[in-house]
């Protein structure tokens, strides 16, 4: 899926405590580039130094990649051995640098720091008794109402923890969340797990990431997923864990293996790259196709091409060519720009498809738009045969928790059956990947597939 038709993710987290007083700035700007995938419109690192004064804190938030807002000056600047950092595409508020996060709270009882991957559902209930009690908030994303929240509650509670056990209690949708008060590093995962957070360690220091393949950007071991509902505490006495909020159901973002998370990362002891090269094994069964060659769309659809390939038997190969630099800020205001530009993006290599029937694989189908251009791409190479197959059940339902499906009127599959989809992109056949078969994906773990299949794993208030 190229970047005009892409499912957006809401965020990505990480955090570090090092005891022993490193400054904890470059590991979060490692961390943040790893997960850059996660989120492009803006990004932030706070840290402190456990062994000052209290609320001796440094912040520092822009737009953009995590490498055009952090040069090594500002880096060099943001001193202190317990940082968290966060890199945002919004789902819930305009993307803005009033938005950017980590969020920083001061209040009565000292200073906080909070990073949130996800959505909550009962956002505008929780609004309305903090601004009932005189809040006043800065800005317009569902995060600073968790950190509202955490702090009236600190009020009443002897410790931090105990104020975000509460707020957690009380909060309802997808979290992970990374906070720090002066002297702790705090994780915290929504009961339903549906976001991913884990736990790492390097040398003597904690580090908790959205992904595993963050812990492995700064060298650091995996030590295991945080549990759903889970609330995990680093300072310098050690690591301790809270499980009040666990419970027995799960419901698992199946989105995250299909697309988001990277490749490398395991998630709930899944291997990213395992559950693609399923998912398309499970089309080959489902929906085959004779063909010559069997193609992903890069980057998305390439490892589920593979295990297409390896259960047919057909050849796996590569057919087209993506131009890495193009830069992500592209105009594109009208339809044939929008058409130039994944023209930009991706190349097809004409040798390799001319003559050729194709096994064309990409992970979703949105609007239609960028799998029409790349399939009448391949043709105008001298391909024969297009067939289609997608390594995702249609998009049919909204998400509220925290993934930006696009609305039902812009969803090509909400009112068009799998022939006309097929028609209007120009596929000579077209196969998605069934329901059923997601299980399969991850070894039967449990799922939200909510935008598929309309079973959301908990009650949505009318919004």
């Amino acid at each position: 899926m190229t970047d005009d038709e892409r499912i957006k993710e809401a965020c990505g987290v990480f955090g570090i405590f090092n005891p022993h007083g490193e400054d904890a700035a470059p590991f979060v700007y490692y961390g943040l580039s790893s997960l850059q995938h996660r989120g492009q419109e803006s990004c932030g690192i706070a840290v402190f130094d456990t062994g000052g004064p209290r609320g001796n804190m440094c912040v520092h938030r822009g737009m953009g990649l995590v490498n055009e807002v952090f040069h090594e000056n500002i880096i060099h600047n943001l001193k202190g051995n317990l940082g968290i950092g966060h890199v945002r595409y919004s789902t819930t508020g305009e993307p803005s640098l009033t938005n950017a996060q980590p969020l920083v709270m001061n209040y009565v009882k000292g200073t906080l720091a909070l990073a949130h991957n996800g959505n909550l559902v009962n956002t505008r209930q929780l609004r309305r008794e903090l601004e009932e009690t005189g809040a006043v908030f800065q800005t317009s994303t569902d995060s600073e109402i968790i950190a509202y929240h955490i702090a009236r509650n600190r009020l009443s509670s002897k410790t931090v923890e105990e104020a975000i056990l509460k707020t957690a209690a009380k909060i309802r949708g997808a979290y992970g969340l990374v906070i720090a008060s002066p002297r702790k590093l705090i994780g915290v995962r929504d009961p339903l797990g549906l976001k991913p957070l884990c736990l790492g360690k390097r040398n003597d220091s904690y580090l908790i990431a959205s992904e595993s393949c963050a812990l492995s950007a700064v060298g650091a071991e995996f030590i295991r997923d945080i549990r759903p509902g889970e609330i995990v505490t680093i300072s310098r006495d050690g690591i301790s864990s809270n499980l009040d909020l666990c419970q027995s159901s799960h419901a698992h973002c199946i989105f995250e293996y299909i697309y988001f998370a990277r490749l490398d990362s395991t998630l709930d002891g899944i291997p990213v790259y395992d559950a693609r090269l399923r998912a398309g094994a499970a089309l080959a069964k489902t929906y085959p196709a004779e063909a010559d060659l069997v193609v992903g769309v890069p980057d998305s659809g390439i490892t589920a091409a593979q295990g297409f390939a390896a259960q047919s038997g057909i050849p796996f190969g590569i057919a087209f060519y993506k131009n890495s630099y193009v830069g992500r800020t592209f105009i594109k205001p009208t339809q044939k720009e929008r058409e130039s530009s994944v023209r930009l993006k991706l190349s097809v290599l004409k040798n390799a498809v001319k003559g050729k029937d194709i096994v064309l694989i990409d992970d979703s189908i949105v609007r239609g738009t960028t799998i029409a251009n790349l399939i009448r791409m391949l043709k105008q190479a001298g391909a024969g045969k297009v067939h289609v197959r997608i390594s995702s059940p249609p998009f049919l339902y909204p998400c509220y928790f925290g993934t930006d499906v696009p609305s039902n009127r812009q969803l090509i599959a909400s009112s068009r059956s799998v022939e006309e989809i097929r028609q209007l992109i120009g596929a000579d056949s077209l196969g998605y990947l069934r329901v059923e078969d997601l299980k399969s994906m991850v070894d039967d773990l449990p799922l939200c597939s909510a935008c598929f299949d309309n079973q959301y794993p908990m009650d949505i208030p009318s919004i």
